[in-house]
């Protein structure tokens, strides 16, 4: 019966296996580990056992990625000018998303459980997961362990490579992490803007359906997955670089690494706790969102379709 509880975890306890199984990345990988489990224990998991609001989540996840650049950055013992670009690159996505989530914890805003994370009950339901405290648990880990494995290594394998130049696969990945970070930032503002305007007209459960919203139900949430597929791009010259130093069975491993996390990050931004679940409560209280859903693509921007 337990098992069906912990079967989320199993996959990112096998990625951070395989980094404290590679003599390059052990060090780093157990102090990020050890860092990533304090964070999570005291802002996430006992905040969520004293209210039962898994909301306290969106604190944890993106400091935990400035505990990863820091420690990255400090264990890291290639170049140091690729070494601080990368920390560099983590720590601003970490910071972006970590100083808003204080934010709406100061303004009261995780007094009440976001509907993302309602959805996760539902979820719980339809599995037959009647243990919500623990099925809790387990969700919050699996934020954490995620900090501590495949996402990690993109961060790590990239801060091992000592070569001074830099190439041209990395500048590739680096331009898309910085042109998706901007074309993610301006999707949050078209949609604060959007709910200022429509909340100064009176108007309410209105679809924002504006800029880059008219081509993708969810920019923010492509366009954070594309950061992170960046950072991966970024990190192959360096993974090739590591098979000098690695078994080539770790060494596979770790490439397979690579790939996964970026699969691991777009199952979460579209099934586990983005575009599905926030879709369930917008068929619910927006009465235009079934239109929108049959003219925009969910996730991947394309062109609009003619809804009927």
């Amino acid at each position: 019966m337990g098992l069906k509880y912990l079967q989320p975890l199993f996959p990112f306890l096998l990625g951070m296996a395989l980094i404290l199984a590679s003599h390059t990345f052990f060090a780093v990988g157990f102090v990020n580990s050890v860092l990533q489990a304090l964070l999570f224990t005291l802002v996430v998991c006992i905040p969520i056992w004293r209210t039962g609001r898994i909301s306290y989540v969106d604190i944890g996840w993106p400091w935990g990625l400035v505990v990863l650049a820091a420690t990255s950055f400090i264990f890291s013992d290639g170049h140091w000018l690729r070494s601080l670009i990368v920390t560099f690159a983590v720590a601003i996505v970490g910071l972006r998303m970590g100083l808003g989530a204080v934010n709406m914890w100061r303004r009261g805003f995780l007094n009440k459980e976001f509907p993302r994370y309602q959805y996760q009950r539902v979820r719980w339901q339809r599995d037959e997961k009647d243990n919500v405290a623990l099925a809790a648990q387990v969700e919050a880990i699996t934020q954490g362990l995620a900090n501590a494995s495949f996402l990690a290594l993109p961060i790590f394998i990239i801060s091992t490579n000592k070569a001074a130049e830099i190439f041209p696969l990395e500048l590739v990945g680096l331009i898309i992490w910085a042109l998706s970070l901007t074309a993610e930032n301006t999707a949050d503002f078209q949609k604060l803007n959007f709910l200022k305007a429509m909340k100064k007209e009176g108007k309410h459960a209105q679809v924002c359906d504006v800029g880059l919203w008219k081509y993708s139900r969810h920019p923010n949430y492509f366009f954070e997955w594309m950061v992170w597929n960046g950072l991966i791009v970024a990190a192959i010259p360096s993974w090739i670089a590591l098979r000098s130093q690695e078994t080539f069975v770790i060494w596979s491993l770790l490439g397979l690494g690579l790939l996964l996390a970026s699969v691991f990050m777009y199952r979460t931004l579209v099934h586990l706790t983005g575009a599905i679940p926030s879709e369930y409560y917008s068929e619910q209280k927006r009465p235009d969102y079934k239109a929108y859903q049959q003219r925009t693509n969910r996730f991947f921007p394309g062109p609009r379709r003619s809804g009927h």
